[in-house]
Parts: C-alpha cells; structure tokens; sequence
C-alpha cells in the first residue's frame, strides 16, 4: 500500500482491514482484536490489523484520528513496532468510563499501560517520534499544539511505524486517518512538541 506523503511502501498482514482513498486511510478493526502483553499475567494478544513502514534516523509521523467508538477500549492508534516484545502506542481509545481518551502503552516484554487525558470529540492529533535512541508521544487537539504524552526508549536497532486499530471488548471498530504527514526531521523541544 501507498500514501503520498510516506515516502514508502506500507506492508500489513491484514489487507482486507486496510482502504486509502483521496488521501484518507480507513482501518476497520475485526471483532476481539488487540495489541497488548498483560503485566499482571504475561497474556499475550496480538490480533489487531497494523500497517507499518521502516524508518530510519530521527523522524515524526503524525495524523488526525477519528474513531467511530462503541465498546470499551475501540481505539485508533499510531504505533512504532520494532519486535512483538519490543513496540509502543499511541491510541484515541473508548474508555471504561464512556469518554475519548488519549492512551499510550510501552511494552519492553511486558506493556506499561498509561491512561493520560479524556476528550470530549472522536477526533484528535497524534503524532509518534524517534529523536536518537528515544522515543516521543504527542497529542493535539487542532494539529498545531501539541502536548507531549509520553517520552521513552524501546531498544537499538531498527524501527517500523505506522498504523493499528483495534476492539478488543467489541464487535469491530472503524477509523480513519486523515492528515497523515511523515516527516524525517529531529523534535527540537520534546515537552512543547515544536
């Protein structure tokens, strides 16, 4: 698959998840499908569509996300992917308590689960990064301020990023991905996100 403003190819192993169309990515999540290593019981889950790209060097991939939620934990997510023990993400999820909110999960083996702020509309900006051996999460509520989420490290070596929707309480989520703009620059200030 292709995006204009990716400068390469994107691979998925669900195809049938995945339609671009005038420049809007759709992913349509099955039902039960999720990306998630449990750390109170090392349950592994590994069923949500991705689409993803390799990366190289210090970059910023970014776009407004718009999530037709109706179960616990729907979400649309930007991920970076490096091994299936090894990946981060950013997720607009459904939570528990009825509300839109901006999600991220680190797994280093095992997920660190975070919970950072609840929204009010389906649509939000994220935008995932490298900035030499770490790693950055921002959100945006119009695509021009950003507030950081999260900063961390995964492991050295070679990064993949992209794209993952997911439902795991659900009968299957629909989202779609507009204003998607990949960028290999370097974040000059990680907590304003300029």
């Amino acid at each position: 698959m292709q995006i204009e403003t990716i400068p390469v190819g994107l691979e998925t192993a669900s195809p049938e998840a995945w339609t671009i169309r005038d420049g809007v990515l759709t992913g349509q999540a099955p039902e039960q499908t999720d990306l998630f290593t449990d750390p109170l019981s090392d349950r592994k889950l590994n069923s949500a569509p991705r689409l993803l790209f390799p990366t190289s060097g210090d970059f910023l991939l970014e776009a407004e996300v718009t999530v037709e939620f109706a179960s616990q934990f729907d979400a649309g997510v930007l991920l970076l992917w490096q091994d299936a023990d090894h990946w981060a993400k950013l997720c607009y999820e459904y939570s528990p308590q009825g509300q839109p909110m901006v999600v991220s999960v680190v797994t280093r083996g095992a997920s660190d689960d975070c919970n950072s702020v609840a929204m009010t509309e389906h649509r939000i900006h994220l935008r995932v990064g490298r900035r030499g051996p770490g790693c950055v999460f921002h959100y945006s509520t119009d695509g021009s301020y950003w507030h950081m989420v999260r900063a961390f490290r995964l492991q050295e070596g070679p990064m993949q990023a992209g794209f993952l929707v997911q439902s795991p309480t659900g009968d299957g989520c629909l989202v779609r991905f507009r204003k998607i703009r990949f960028r290999p620059v370097t974040l000059a200030a990680l907590r304003s996100g300029e």
